[in-house]
């Protein structure tokens, strides 16, 4: 007994361990909830080649495919993501959220995907005469599962059977779909969510249904349209083997050869064998080298649900295939898949009040059939993974549905539709939906530990359809691939096109001030110290003077010091102390008058320019400058460590060493309006605010930045420039560069505090792979 073997063999924890992806079909609607007849999207890329975002049958059906991923949260996540690209990309379109279409045009009107191949062309136009346009556009989710490869290995070697490893992998992936196909009607029931169609959905089905209203159409137990005979599904029940792969292909191609398929992807069974590589020729691969996963098609788009499936749904379906694994496998001839049909057909139809046959010939209540099958998967779940809640959780959950009917996806939807109407409904679903897809604009669900800007790079990735693999996740590296061409790249902008000594010209502020001397750009004048008691032997030099002292090599504004007016002999040693903490070399430099200015330079463009306004808070004459702060930083927009737009403000001692230069503590209390710096330094990564002036600087300044990025050879840069008036053009006295940058943060010029979003991420991929 497989179960006995399991335990035998402490493999418990290695039976719930495996491999998850994804497939969700989206129809695209126009904003009164008909059909979007608009192109599929430029903005994605090839149809064919993009791996995320695809076409299914019509132009206005997007396909959204997640990667082979270790877990149920990271899939969900993905897809999520995939779906927040998407919807932000449409431009006065919609997701529409159910499998069921949206208001459609004439069937001749529905536009068939152009795939520029005519072999896939072809096979849709033929799709479209056997069963309408109108039935293709139902929707759904593929749910794609495998074992873990190590379990299955170490499960073979535990049985010790003469026969090959593949033969034994085939086996077990058979024996689930031979149970899967069984049992299915449990999770139609239970995934079910598409129980009303629109009148302008198939004629004869619509003749047939009764009606809320004019436009919303049903019939009376029916949870899943799409599983129906008015659904997805072929035009008669067509039966392969399943006891092995080479019958289950020999079958398949016996159709097609019939002319019952048109080809073997027309083969609409609710599981399908998939090979582990992509192939040309799939069923060669699958004969050579067996069963990769399985691809359940019989999930409806759940309404409900942002992205139509929740994790719960996902875990449920989890613990089902397990349980399918360790289920007693009756065999599976046509006379158990006629059953199979049957009960499918009848919980369909009938719901909880239909009648279901056995393989023994016996007849079963769907409730008490239910509950056996839920006291049977408590128990594996008990004895398998007992630390894990989660899958008890779920059967409670799921368990609910069946003992109290109203609690179904399908049951809820029908009742809300009730209170509205079809398109209404669906349409008032997808707008919401929109609304929580621009609250993640910037987000990559499942990757926020990444910096900020890597996520953005990696959504820019997605939406053009260039792979990538995350090497280290600490440090933001990774590998972006588009056909056969590779890209290393390491927080967003440290890539291949940027030497080490470029890296090095920028980070050493003594070297960068010499090589921008060198290329006639105006740089502050001032002084370079090695140690602390040099600096101070200074010190009556530099009074009267206003200075900043800094690192030599820094970045993102740490170890900085202003003094602009008076200062003290102990003021300045607590900055050169600050200072040297960072790095063995301290710059004292002249301070330059004007607002400061951060130019981003990639290639020979500046892509955005933003003024950087100190952290600072203002005043409502209420609160204290500490309370004012704390409620600043409350915005879901300022977080830490470059993962939000904008960063929250700290109070430390620089900050508090400011407010005592203005005659401030951190308990004063501000006027209403009034404006209270906390930093000098401008920096976002100190609690700064991003205006955005790229249209407002004059070009002079631009072609200064864009030369002082070429005189250290940087192909990526941030340049900072002091300018004494943007209204007049670049001359000899009126600018200076404070610092270039390597690894400059596009967020903040993609999420601006004020301003517009200049995807900056765009052109960095267009720099790495062209447009």
């Amino acid at each position: 007994m497989l179960t006995k073997l399991i335990e035998d063999n402490r493999l418990q924890k290695d039976l719930f361990r495996g491999k998850f992806g994804l497939e969700k079909e989206n129809n695209r609607v126009d904003s009164e909830g008909h059909l979007a007849l608009t192109p599929h999207p430029v903005a994605f890329g090839s149809k064919q080649e993009n791996p995320y975002i695809k076409v299914d049958f019509s132009e206005s059906q997007i396909e959204m495919v997640t990667p082979v991923l270790d877990s149920i949260e990271d899939t969900h996540n993905f897809l999520e993501t995939l779906h927040d690209i998407v919807s932000l990309e449409l431009q006065g379109e919609y997701l529409w959220p159910s499998s069921n279409p949206p208001a459609l045009p004439k069937d001749e009107d529905i536009p068939i995907a152009l795939m520029d191949n005519p072999e896939e062309d072809r096979y849709r136009q033929q799709l479209a005469e056997k069963y309408g346009r109108k039935r293709q556009l139902i929707s759904g989710i593929h749910y794609n599962f495998s074992f873990d490869e190590e379990f299955i290995k170490k499960l073979y070697r535990a049985q010790n059977s003469d026969g090959s490893y593949k033969d034994f992998k085939d086996g077990l992936y058979l024996r689930v779909a031979r149970n899967v196909l069984k049992y299915r009607w449990l999770l139609i029931y239970l995934t079910g969510a598409s129980p009303v169609f629109n009148k302008t959905y198939n004629e004869q089905c619509v003749k047939w249904s009764d009606h809320f209203d004019d436009e919303s159409h049903f019939f009376s137990s029916m949870n899943s349209l799409r599983n129906s005979i008015c659904g997805y599904r072929n035009r008669k029940q067509l039966h392969v083997s399943y006891q092995s792969v080479k019958e289950y292909v020999r079958d398949i191609m016996t159709l097609v050869d019939a002319k019952e398929l048109i080809s073997v992807r027309e083969y609409y069974s609710p599981v399908r064998l998939k090979p582990a590589a992509k192939s040309n020729d799939f069923y060669q691969e699958l004969l050579g080298n067996g069963i990769g996963y399985l691809e359940l098609r019989m999930i409806d788009l759940n309404p409900l649900k942002k992205i139509g499936i929740s994790q719960e749904t996902m875990r449920f379906i989890h613990l089902f295939l397990v349980y399918m694994l360790l289920l007693e496998d009756q065999p599976f001839d046509d006379e158990a898949q006629a059953k199979a049909d049957l009960n499918h057909d009848s919980v369909i139809i009938n719901g909880l009040m239909g009648m279901f046959e056995s393989d023994k010939g016996t007849s079963f209540t769907f409730t008490g059939q239910a509950e056996a099958m839920f006291g049977e998967m408590k128990q594996i779940a008990r004895t398998f993974i007992p630390s894990d809640q989660r899958y008890m959780e779920v059967l409670e959950l799921e368990m609910r549905k069946i003992r109290n009917s109203d609690q179904n996806f399908a049951y809820i939807v029908k009742a809300e539709i009730q209170e509205s109407s079809y398109l209404t409904y669906h349409l008032s679903k997808a707008k919401q939906y929109v609304v929580e897809s621009h609250a993640n604009r910037y987000k990559f669900v499942g990757y926020e530990d990444l910096e900020l800007s890597t996520q953005l790079l990696l959504k820019a990735a997605i939406k053009r359809g260039i792979a990538f693999t995350i090497l280290d996740r600490d440090d933001n590296f990774v590998v972006l691939k588009k056909g056969d061409r590779l890209e290393y790249v390491k927080q967003a902008t440290k890539t291949s096109l940027d030497s080490y000594s470029t890296v090095l010209i920028m980070e050493n502020k003594v070297v960068t001030k010499k090589v921008l001397n060198k290329h006639g750009i105006r740089v502050p004048k001032g002084n370079v110290y090695r140690n602390i008691d040099d600096a101070m032997n200074d010190f009556a030099w530099h009074l009267g003077n206003s200075i900043v002292i800094k690192p030599k090599s820094t970045n993102f504004g740490l170890g900085i010091t202003i003094f602009k007016d008076s200062y003290s002999q102990e003021e300045y040693a607590q900055a050169l102390e600050m200072a040297f903490s960072h790095d063995q070399s301290v710059l004292i430099e002249e301070f330059v008058s004007g607002k400061e200015y951060r130019f981003l330079v990639m290639g020979d463009e500046v892509v955005g320019v933003l003024h950087r306004v100190p952290a600072n808070v203002i005043g409502d004459g209420i609160h204290t400058i500490e309370q004012l702060i704390e409620k600043k930083n409350q915005d879901p927009l300022r977080g830490k460590g470059y993962k939000t737009p904008l960063e929250r403000i700290h109070l430390g001692d620089v900050e508090r060493m400011f407010l005592k230069n203005q005659s401030r503590s951190v308990t004063n209390i501000p006027q209403d309006g009034e404006v209270v710096f906390l930093r000098e330094n401008s920096n976002i990564s100190t609690g700064g605010d991003s205006i955005d002036f790229t249209d407002d600087i004059p070009g002079s300044y631009k072609q200064i930045a864009v030369r002082s990025a070429q005189a250290a050879r940087a192909t990526f840069c941030g340049v900072d420039m002091m300018i004494s008036d943007i209204g007049e053009e670049a001359n000899e006295t009126n600018y200076s560069i404070i610092e270039i940058n390597f690894n400059p943060a596009i967020h903040i010029h993609c999420y601006p505090y004020k301003g517009i979003n200049r995807q900056a991420e765009e052109k960095i991929l267009e720099l790495l792979f062209g447009r």
